[in-house]
């Protein structure tokens, strides 16, 4: 079973979109912000696929992909932007930082599993 990390300081989207993916068959594990996701995937979570929200206190979605980069193990883990922002100049700013992919809040349950499926080996 695929294990995907939701990090977003929003409850109600890490319910939605935790709820979306089990149902999926995906196995969830969740964090409020960057550090919270750092401290878990350093203390043995190994995520198949990381979808973060990019304004979060203490570490936002950019910096989180920077330093999860960083990591061994995880230059090619997939990483997914799931954000309100849709401008060009921050979906670049992800990109460079090593996101995967910049999907826009609020999302459809389908679409979601359709990005997840592109983005996730054997998934």
């Amino acid at each position: 079973m695929k294990t995907i990390l939701l990090v977003d300081d929003s409850t109600t989207i890490i319910l939605s979109v935790s709820e979306i993916i089990t149902k999926a068959g995906y196995k969830v594990a969740k964090a409020c912000h960057g550090v919270d996701a750092l401290g878990q995937i350093k203390s043995g979570v190994k995520p198949d696929l990381i979808i973060t929200d990019l304004n979060m206190p203490q570490m936002n979605g950019i910096e989180f992909i920077r330093e999860v980069r960083k990591l061994p193990g995880f230059r090619f883990t997939p990483i997914l932007m799931l954000t309100t922002e849709s401008q060009q100049a921050k979906r670049m700013e992800g990109k460079e930082a090593g996101a995967t992919g910049w999907l826009v809040k609020p999302i459809s349950g389908p679409d979601l599993l359709k990005t997840i499926k592109q983005v996730l080996p054997g998934a």
